[in-house]
């Protein structure tokens, strides 16, 4: 086995954890009977791209524990710069000061963003980091007499959190249809349809989408606050992937003073597709950019939201014109998660410029395309370090969500030492960005023999 771990401390024995987690946690995203019926993974430990359970079994991690993990677990560097904070404080509040990591953190996301964003504003993930783009725009509009500018605009598919702000701006569909009749109307306009298989562009065509965001827009433009989009890959829709072009043309259709243009980089943010930030890929600088997730390297909760100083200048006056921005969250701009996305962003600047992590894209690339003309996946979707394998039948018709396939390979897989996460049937790859090319290639033989273990042998 690849990367082979020795001396791993385990978990408080694994039958007490297990007993006390089914008395007494609900699990996020889970239906609990069906949680409780599963065999119990117990993560007792971990160490670069690699997971170790509480008896003492290994598995590659490949959704980057839930799309966050930049540099591994246990890195040294980002250990290190922890340690060091907590020899200083754990937490101080921002609220009326300030501390030296929220300061310096600030000053680096200003530097490596598109020049006009010049402010930063914490939370403490990527749902808190939408809201906060949301409210500000909605407050801007009040406070520069245009009222009437409470619309938002989004696109078909978008996932942008599960907090009320974000289901109502976003459209996950059975995520959260139960809850729509609590959250504010907004538009959609539908996604471009673009496929890539192994990382190889195919069939490119946002014309559609475009023309009907640009109708949209026109109708709706004196009511727009804002139009939201995750750019180049729609993360939790399944990685639906957007042509090159296509993120720079949405933002030329929504500019002041049609409506704020809010980049929701939570998931593909620092290193998921080869640069730190997909905006400047694109050329765009957004009224609003929302960053998560990779922003602590998947160590602590951490998020940002980035916005121009004419943005933040309307909410200025004195203490009783009520202009402030009232937001907050209890541990905002946290000295470690501070530390250690400093720690973090400096690591990973080094691996983009020596072109390693270039290389590692393409090594995944490599393996995801060896899984073209398998008989039980249909399309696959690749871009950076993210990938979708679409599952299927042998005669190409698609199985009943009920027997949920996804899961059974996915469960298949930690027989294999591989942890997967599936979104209905197919299979989201998101590895740590530390892999090598041999680990990646190993995700990928996993996820092969997973299938071939699984799907030959449904009726």
């Amino acid at each position: 086995m690849l990367n082979m771990m020795s001396g791993a401390s385990c978990d408080a024995p694994a039958s007490a954890t297990v007993a006390k987690d089914r008395r007494h946690v609900w699990h996020p995203f889970a239906q609990m009977r069906e949680y409780l019926s599963l065999p119990p993974l117990v993560i007792a430990g971990g160490r670069g791209g690699w997971l170790i359970d509480s008896e003492g079994r290994e598995y590659l991690d490949g959704n980057a524990s839930i799309w966050t993990n930049v540099h591994g677990h246990r890195d040294p560097e980002l250990d290190d710069a922890l340690r060091a904070q907590l020899d200083a404080v754990a937490h101080t509040t921002l609220l009326g000061h300030t501390h030296g990591p929220a300061a310096e953190l600030a000053a680096e996301l200003v530097a490596e963003a598109p020049a006009g964003l010049e402010k930063v504003f914490y939370s403490d993930n990527g749902a808190g980091a939408v809201e906060v783009a949301l409210k500000q725009s909605f407050q801007f509009w009040q406070l520069t007499g245009r009222p009437e500018k409470t619309g938002v605009v989004g696109m078909a598919g978008a996932y942008h959190g599960d907090t009320f702000g974000t289901m109502a701006v976003g459209d996950s569909g059975f995520f959260h249809e139960r809850f729509r009749p609590w959250c504010f109307p907004a538009r959609h306009f539908p996604a471009p349809r673009c496929r890539e298989h192994g990382g190889v562009p195919g069939e490119a065509d946002a014309t559609a989408s475009l023309a009907a965001l640009r109708e949209l827009l026109g109708r709706e433009a004196g009511r727009t606050a804002a139009l939201i989009l995750e750019p180049s890959v729609q993360g939790a829709a399944g990685m639906r992937l957007q042509p090159p072009g296509f993120v720079r043309a949405v933002a030329a259709l929504c500019a002041e003073p049609e409506g704020h243009r809010v980049l929701d980089e939570v998931f593909t943010g620092f290193g998921r597709l080869g640069s730190i930030l997909v905006c400047k890929q694109e050329g765009v600088t957004p009224d609003f950019l929302c960053l998560a997730k990779g922003l602590s390297a998947g160590y602590l909760p951490l998020a940002a939201t980035l916005t121009r100083t004419s943005i933040h200048d309307a909410f200025l006056g004195d203490h009783v014109s009520g202009r402030a921005f009232f937001h907050g969250h209890t541990f905002t701009g946290n000295p470690l998660a501070c530390a250690v996305a400093l720690a973090s962003l400096r690591k990973l600047r080094a691996l983009i410029a020596d072109g390693v992590l270039a290389r590692r894209a393409a090594a995944f690339a490599r393996a995801v395309s060896s899984l073209a003309g398998h008989p039980h996946v249909g399309e696959l979707r690749q871009r950076g370090f993210t990938a979708a394998v679409d599952l299927r039948r042998a005669d190409g018709g698609a199985y009943e969500p009920a027997r949920r396939v996804g899961l059974q390979v996915c469960l298949r897989a930690r027989e294999h030492g591989l942890i997967l996460r599936p979104l209905g049937d197919s299979l989201l790859l998101v590895p740590p960005l530390c892999l090598d090319e041999g680990e990646l290639a190993e995700l990928v033989a996993r996820t092969r023999r997973a299938i071939d273990d699984t799907l030959p042998f449904l009726p």
